[in-house]
């Protein structure tokens, strides 16, 4: 059977010269993208359970306060393509428990129709090399349900229609935020990214906003012997400026506006390290005095004791940027810029005079791209909604990590697996390590790569972006992927499982 794919083919675009440099490996567009999950949690890479339960082994619960080891996880976030360093915003209303830093869903066990993601978020736009990205989230003014969807659901049978997160009336009277935030990369630097968080307020009163900019590194040093992995650091270097300092990233600078539209006030930089909370979620004292729910504590709680005001350093960093009141049907806007650069003239702001035109010359970069992508007999409509959902399928992408023989063995630091554990799944696979930029079935749902899925993938990609259909497909038969005897990996809940499923 032959599949006539249509491509844009027109090499005088901006953005089709960027993939012919990033192909030719001249300039490393495809460095920073939207590789960070939606949901590492209950994901089978973090189950360490004798019993193979990753659904209640990791629960949501634990997310804030716990430590992943294969891979982070956020809201509308952003990486490197070895996801050393990651940002995600954080939000929160004034009534939530709990800061907004990542989408909230039922597990398996808890949803109707299993695992089923409870939140309203969508992509918008995204170049393919990420050049200029935008998303949307729909965050509620009034306390999240989280209980409410959890008691909702379990209530219902299979045959019953989903409780969803509108159902709870959430959203009535409009009293939501609809919080969007784009992504655009300077035109000569691969590793210059502007992020512009610009939040809507829908309802019909005033309401007060915490929009929260975050900054960490992956932990990768915490399951080695000290001294053995080099710990990234970030710290202040400035009144609105962070230096990151990495072993392979090098040194790098995140730069705060001062002054964002709304009329809240500079934002306060805030510190802590990206380490499990032992205390909170084992009752055993903590390795380090600053933990990964800090922001929590202190922006939530004021707990002062929470974040390092002592050297303004860690391993997670944030700009707390702090609105009292957006207006009804008004707006605030949060500008930020990671580059390699200091503030070249010293003066505070000064790296945001080119900031608007940047992201509109990327917006017409991503309108002109678009433009040469045309199909016979579609009209304006469907073209957007052809355009939206290619969006997703480069939203879509993951940076993927998991080694089998590690997994298996367990960490050089922390407890020996359990003797039942060699028996719970893909102990045939000791061979298979990834490390690489994946498209996923869903980054929430599923946020692991699925050999059928993956080979449908690749046809709406290559219309986009031929180069990483071809390599996603060429992964699955390379020799750390493969299995000696001939088989394709199917999924991480059992990599020798026919992929699909054939019900008899």
């Amino acid at each position: 059977m032959k599949i006539n794919i249509p491509m844009v083919k027109d090499d005088s675009s901006a953005e089709i010269k960027r993939l012919a440099e990033a192909k030719d490996h001249k300039k490393h567009w495809k460095r920073w993208g939207p590789y960070v999950s939606e949901r590492q949690w209950a994901t089978v890479r973090e189950d360490y359970s004798a019993d193979g339960d990753a659904w209640r082994f990791f629960p949501h619960e634990h997310a804030r306060s716990r430590t992943y080891r294969w891979g982070e996880d956020g809201l509308a976030g952003i990486s490197d393509n070895h996801q050393r360093l990651c940002f995600a915003i954080g939000l929160w209303n004034g009534k939530d428990k709990i800061l907004k830093e990542r989408l909230y869903g039922l597990t398996n066990h808890e949803g109707n129709h299993g695992e089923d993601v409870k939140e309203l978020h969508y992509y918008l736009e995204s170049t393919p090399t990420h050049s200029y990205m935008k998303y949307l989230y729909k965050y509620p003014q009034t306390e999240f349900p989280y209980e409410k969807l959890v008691e909702e659901n379990s209530r219902r049978s299979r045959t019953e229609s989903e409780y969803e997160l509108k159902d709870t009336g959430i959203f009535d009277e409009d009293k939501y935020f609809d919080v969007f935030v784009e992504y655009a990369k300077d035109s000569q630097d691969v590793d210059d990214v502007l992020i512009k968080i610009t939040a809507h307020n829908r309802g019909p009163t005033d309401a007060p906003l915490h929009i929260i900019p975050q900054f960490w590194f992956r932990n990768t040093w915490a399951w080695f012997p000290p001294g053995e992995v080099e710990v990234p650091q970030l710290k202040k270097s400035g009144p609105l400026t962070m230096e990151l300092q990495h072993e392979t990233l090098g040194q790098r600078f995140v730069h705060f506006e001062a002054k964002p539209k709304g009329g809240a006030r500079p934002p306060e930089l805030i510190f802590t390290n990206n380490e499990s909370n032992l205390q909170r979620l084992f009752n055993v004292p903590n390795k380090s005095p600053y933990v990964k729910d800090a922001f929590h504590e202190y922006v939530i709680r004021g707990d002062t004791a929470a974040i390092n005001q002592e050297d303004f350093s860690g391993t997670k960093a944030a700009g707390v940027y702090k609105f009292d009141k957006v207006p009804a049907g008004g707006y605030v806007e949060v500008r930020v810029r990671l580059n390699g650069k200091q503030n070249p003239s010293g003066k505070e702001g000064a790296v945001f005079k080119n900031f608007d035109k940047i992201v509109q010359d990327r917006i017409k970069d991503n309108e002109e791209f678009y433009s040469k992508l045309t199909i016979d007999g579609l009209n304006q409509d469907l073209k957007g909604i052809q355009r939206q959902a290619l969006a997703g399928m480069l939203w879509s992408k993951q940076w993927y990590c998991f080694d089998q023989r590690s997994w298996s063995k367990g960490d050089p630091i922390g407890p020996p697996p359990p003797p039942e554990r060699t028996g719970v799944r893909n102990m045939a696979w000791q061979h298979l390590y990834i490390d690489t930029i994946l498209s996923m079935p869903d980054k929430w749902e599923y946020p692991f790569f699925a050999a059928w899925d993956l080979a449908f993938h690749a046809i709406p990609l290559a219309i986009v972006d031929v180069d990483f259909a071809k390599e996603n497909l060429n992964l699955l038969l390379r020799e750390w992927f493969l299995h000696p005897n001939g088989q394709i990996p199917a999924y991480e809940w059992n990599f020798s499982d026919v992929n699909p499923r054939k019900n008899h």
